[in-house]
């Protein structure tokens, strides 16, 4: 999953949503010197991810990409899968989608300078371009991928990966609900954080 879908599967604290985005930033940090806090929410993005990435709906779409593409099969997902939570959001939340990012954004803002220079660097783009917002719509997601690929240091086919995504879009997005229900009580019954939204 996709900054949003970690955010969401937060709890609505500073502390919290730091430690649920860590978990793409955390090489070389010494975790052991985090508050309690911050390391609750690094473990809930650990399981988060795990149980998606070894999902058979989500294995079985990694293998519908193309030979050239499928190594980013799963980045591509991950931005994807919160393009489908937007798209279903009032199935999940009560709370207005952008109530929620103004809400994630304050909070991220809170422990900005407490990050490690990466994701200090990257959280602030996000701050400052809202990045939530942008997944709202296939054009977002298109350029967000894009956006990836171009940091990107070796030779890649990455670029234009939206195009494996829209022949089946209709059929993902109609199957995502059903696939994020099962992550979200995996995350209650497993996990150290509960959903809050």
């Amino acid at each position: 999953m996709n900054y949003l879908a970690h955010l969401f599967l937060a709890q609505p604290t500073a502390d919290s949503c730091y430690g649920n985005l860590l978990g793409d930033f955390q090489k070389g940090i010494d975790v052991t010197q985090l508050p309690q806090a911050v390391k609750n929410g690094l473990e809930n993005h650990k399981l988060v991810d795990k149980f998606t990435d070894s999902h058979p709906w989500v294995t079985g779409l990694r293998q519908t990409f193309s030979p050239q593409r499928r190594r980013f099969a799963g980045i591509t997902l991950d931005v994807l899968f919160d393009h489908f939570l937007i798209q279903h959001w009032q199935q999940f939340s009560h709370q207005p989608f952008q109530t929620f990012c103004d809400n994630r954004y304050a909070l991220l803002a809170k422990r900005h300078n407490d990050m490690p220079p990466c994701m200090h660097q990257v959280v602030g783009s996000m701050l400052e371009n809202r990045w939530l917002d942008v997944y709202e719509n296939v054009e977002g997601v298109a350029m967000a991928l894009d956006r990836t690929a171009s940091r990107i240091r070796f030779r890649h086919r990455f670029e234009g990966s939206i195009e494996e995504i829209l022949p089946a879009y209709t059929q993902i997005n109609k199957e995502f609900p059903a696939f994020f229900s099962e992550l979200e009580a995996h995350i209650k019954e497993k996990g150290l954080e509960a959903p809050s939204a």
